[in-house]
């Protein structure tokens, strides 16, 4: 138990989740967060990333209720990149009109980092294309900058392993330097593990990797708790991809894609401890936390340096305008208003009525006539 709790690889947490999609991942995640924050307690994980995708919808109820509960948060999210390089990218199934962009994975090192993650994720929205899915460009990140950012490859929906798996070597390679380039020392290699992977296409990866002194990175990119609850998740993505459930050729994931233990992922990157450590590297690295704030309203009486001054412009011109108001108009009342009639035919107290016959309502007319209050 005491080994379970310190980890296998020198007293350190032995992994940390990097990839992981909450619900929020909009026809993707089955994960509420709060199953994610119990499993990963349970599990005695000292910190765990969130990276939705194209979205950082949950990035404050995650940052508080994961440090409430004695978890670090990292916040993250998973992004669609046009490297802009021309090269084509695959389309998966006869469902899928649109392009399949690859994505990579940011990281909120710092608060730094986090304004410009915030930055790319609402241009990408602002600035899309009404036939193209919400994407950012590789340019975008050179304008801002990555400082704060630490970014994965994305493994197998990746810009680096989609070209390779294509046979377009030079062009992977070229994106992998491009990606360097950019992000420095904050770029890591990812690797995943789900069902049959193709091992050949690994030692390829990691043969880039290696030789472009890069680091290794492990992840499991979970949308769903338990693999249990992998068909399930098979029937959501149907509907996410216009499909039906027993089409061969729609995406599909794998029974592996659930929240896994630090325990099997251990095991699963045995053979790669560096790639295990990694992830605690990072998660050491990423020192942001999101906290809440009062709402920052515009000063509508003009700018002012002093706030206490600006806070008396404010109140002595509300005063001016209710001053100014008019006065309401007076609720007017109908003079000797009838009785009206509940829903059950009953007659209501100090009704001469005992039924809503046509005589009664001859009866009631004759004294809305008298009181002189005209119903039209």
């Amino acid at each position: 138990m005491a080994d379970a709790e310190q980890g296998a690889i020198g007293g350190t947490p032995g992994f940390v989740h990097l990839r992981v999609h909450s619900a929020y991942s909009l026809l993707e995640g089955a994960l509420p967060l709060k199953k994610i924050l119990y499993k990963a307690a349970g599990d005695s994980q000292p910190a765990i990333a969130i990276t939705d995708t194209n979205n950082l919808f949950v990035a404050l109820e995650f940052s508080q209720k994961a440090m409430d509960d004695g978890l670090q948060p990292i916040i993250g999210c998973q992004v669609s990149i046009d490297m802009e390089d021309g090269l084509e990218t695959e389309k998966r199934g006869g469902q899928q009109a649109l392009v399949k962009l690859p994505s990579i994975v940011l990281l909120s090192a710092t608060d730094a980092g986090y304004e410009r993650l915030v930055d790319l994720v609402s241009r990408a929205y602002l600035g899309g294309e009404g036939n193209s899915t919400i994407h950012i460009r590789a340019s975008w990140l050179d304008e801002i900058g990555t400082e704060g950012l630490i970014a994965l490859t994305g493994a197998s929906t990746g810009p680096i392993d989609m070209p390779l798996k294509d046979g377009h070597a030079a062009a992977a390679e070229t994106r992998l330097l491009t990606l360097k380039r950019i992000f420095g020392d904050r770029l890591y290699v990812e690797l995943q593990r789900h069902g049959t992977y193709d091992k050949r296409h690994e030692q390829k990866i990691i043969g880039l990797a290696y030789k472009h002194d890069l680091p290794l990175v492990a992840t499991n990119e979970a949308f769903f708790p338990t693999r249990d609850d992998y068909d399930a998740h098979d029937a959501l993505m149907a509907v996410a991809h216009n499909a039906i459930v027993s089409d061969d050729s729609r995406f599909r994931l794998s029974p592996d894609h659930y929240l896994k233990s630090r325990a099997e992922m251990e095991k699963l990157f045995a053979d790669l401890p560096e790639a295990l450590e990694n992830t605690v590297e990072i998660a050491r690295r990423c020192s942001f936390i999101l906290k809440t704030r009062k709402p920052i309203l515009p000063r509508f009486t003009g700018a002012t340096a002093d706030p206490e001054e600006a806070e008396r412009a404010e109140a002595l011109e509300l005063r001016r305008q209710a001053d100014a108001s008019p006065a309401p108009p007076p609720i007017l009342k109908r003079p000797n208003a009838p009785r009206r009639w509940s829903f059950a035919g009953r007659r209501k107290r100090g009704s001469t009525c005992a039924s809503p016959s046509l005589a009664c309502r001859q009866v009631t007319k004759r004294r809305i006539t008298a009181s002189g209050w005209n119903s039209n």
